[in-house]
């Protein structure tokens, strides 16, 4: 875990403000949803997203 939060730090200082923000709110949501133990609803995001990602994508014919 010391490893990810020092390669955490050292992005977060690298990056753009936007992106860092992004990234910091991101986390906050995470954090949020470990402690009311609801990350599945997380995981439920994502697939949706990814879904939507290749629905989104042209064809390649």
């Amino acid at each position: 875990m010391d490893a990810l939060l020092q390669e955490l730090d050292t992005k977060l200082r690298q990056w753009q403000l936007d992106i860092t923000q992004q990234v910091r709110q991101c986390l906050a949501e995470i954090i949020e949803l470990a402690d009311q133990d609801a990350l599945d609803i997380l995981r439920l995001r994502l697939v949706e997203q990814e879904v939507l990602d290749l629905i989104d994508e042209p064809e390649t014919c």
